[in-house]
């Protein structure tokens, strides 16, 4: 069983961390050090001597940060991006202990002189060479762990207890990820006769079997996925599974009802678990964001004025009606705003405005409207929508109230679309979802987007945009 060797392994990781680390502050000290070591009376030079001493320190602090940084969780569930956000986390708190020690330190009688003329760029230079060399030693560890576990070895063997949609899921996931090193030896259900098998996992028996299991087996890992009927006997599971002294997990079975990927808030001792994590919620990202909405719509309207221009003439010219076009969104909190456009159809009835929308080779479109609507110049109004507040730069695209009414009754979590403010450009938008689309795609790619929020994502969606437009743009 992998729990036996689990405290070797772990020991043997922080040795080579240790390692790596050591290694790094080697190069650091002869990329930057090194070449003067051969000359003669250079000022305020310190042996080698002197600068290998403070490994002394150095190693345990940095081992010390990367267990506070979660460096040493299983890379089973750690994502090589949280991995290395983490590595240039604990890099980062390292180098703020050392530059503070430097400059606090320079002053005592004892090492003072040592520490002012430590060298600072040797430092910096340890910092790139420690993040470059940690990852990529975490990133040759993670593939031969994967190999070898693909071929059977290095196993946590596991128990599943209750059979459900979560248990099938389990299974499926663990059965397509083999590099996880999970191996399901059974299940304990009600539902099943033993000596069946569900998913091409045995049925070792039924819940009521379950102590016995554990005295006569040895399992690294007990996983919990009981159906929603069978919860009131959660509680003495647990403690059944406690008492064994085997790690224990749980799976909820409420996909159907909660299905995409929550989390839990400590309240002074309570888990609360959030349906829904959006990050917008949090009051310094909303904020990063609307900065980042203010700053590129007033920089897109400076740049793009004569373009708006030349634009505003053209539809003039060429058509009867306004240049700009006013039409009703739902917004923000489900609160209704009007989204400007430039006018690229012919004036029509509002109820045939209010009815439709557009299609490829659409009668109603002006030539001048084909034009912009192409390039997606008929949208740049709405960088006015943004510096109001209306909308953001990028965001699930707003829809006129009737078809929120329709929607809403149709397509279940359709609404979560209005926990953020609209976009002028989208993660849906850009991947084909526009127009006269599939409603139910676009609402996938929208939740993806206000769960997994980030400003790198927001970059990504507007260089799509700008270099590639809109797909099906008509």
């Amino acid at each position: 069983m992998i729990k036996n060797n689990q405290s070797k392994l772990n020991f043997l990781h922080v040795v080579l961390d240790a390692l790596v680390i050591a290694l790094s502050y080697g190069l650091a000290f002869y990329l930057i050090i090194g070449s003067r070591l051969g000359l003669e009376g250079t000022p305020g030079a310190l042996p080698a001597e002197i600068y290998f001493r403070a490994l002394y320190v150095i190693i345990p602090v940095y081992l010390i940060l990367y267990g506070i940084f979660n460096l040493y969780t299983p890379k089973r569930i750690q994502s090589r991006r949280r991995e290395f956000a983490n590595i240039c986390k604990a890099n980062i708190m390292g180098l703020m202990a050392v530059t503070f020690c430097l400059y606090a330190g320079r002053n005592l009688p004892g090492p003072g002189p040592y520490l002012r003329n430590f060298s600072t760029r040797m430092i910096v230079a340890f910092f790139c060479s420690n993040i470059i060399l940690e990852t990529l030693f975490r990133n040759c560890l993670r593939f031969v762990l994967h190999r070898i576990r693909s071929k059977g070895l290095n196993q946590k063997h596991m128990l599943l207890v209750g059979y459900s949609a979560a248990a099938i899921g389990f299974i499926e996931r663990n059965r397509e990820n083999p590099e996880w090193g999970y191996h399901i030896l059974g299940i304990l259900t009600d539902a099943l006769e033993k000596g069946t098998f569900a998913e091409g996992v045995e049925v070792l028996g039924d819940l009521s079997d379950l102590r016995n299991i554990l005295d006569k087996n040895d399992f690294d890992e007990i996983v919990v996925t009981l159906p929603l009927e069978k919860y009131m006997y959660l509680e003495p599971i647990v403690n059944t599974c406690e008492k064994s002294g085997v790690h224990t997990m749980f799976v909820p079975d409420y996909h159907n009802i909660i299905p995409t990927t929550p989390y839990t808030e400590d309240l002074e001792g309570l888990p609360v678990v959030h349906i829904r994590h959006v990050p917008l919620t949090n009051p310094f990202n909303a904020l990063l964001k609307r900065m980042m909405d203010l700053a590129g719509a007033g920089l897109a309207l400076l740049i793009f004025s004569p373009v708006m221009l030349i634009t505003m003439i053209a539809i003039r010219l060429t058509s009867k009606g306004p240049v700009i076009f006013s039409q009703e969104r739902v917004g923000l909190h489900n609160r209704p705003f009007k989204m400007y456009k430039f006018r690229s159809m012919y004036l029509q009835a509002p109820e045939e405005e209010a009815s439709k929308w557009t299609t490829p080779g659409d009668p109603r479109v002006t030539r001048v409207g084909r034009f912009i609507r192409r390039f997606n110049i008929d949208e740049m109004p709405q960088f006015v929508n943004v510096i109001r507040g209306d909308m953001s730069l990028v965001g699930p695209r707003p829809e006129r109230p009737q078809f929120v009414e329709k929607f809403k009754e149709e397509i279940p979590r359709y609404m979560i679309k209005h926990q953020v403010r609209p976009g002028i450009t989208g993660w849906a938008q850009v991947n084909g979802l526009r127009g006269d689309t599939s409603i139910r795609r676009r609402i996938e790619f929208d939740l993806y987007y206000i769960e997994n929020w980030t400003i790198g994502l927001d970059i990504k969606i507007l260089f799509q945009t700008i270099f590639k437009g809109f797909k099906n743009a008509y």
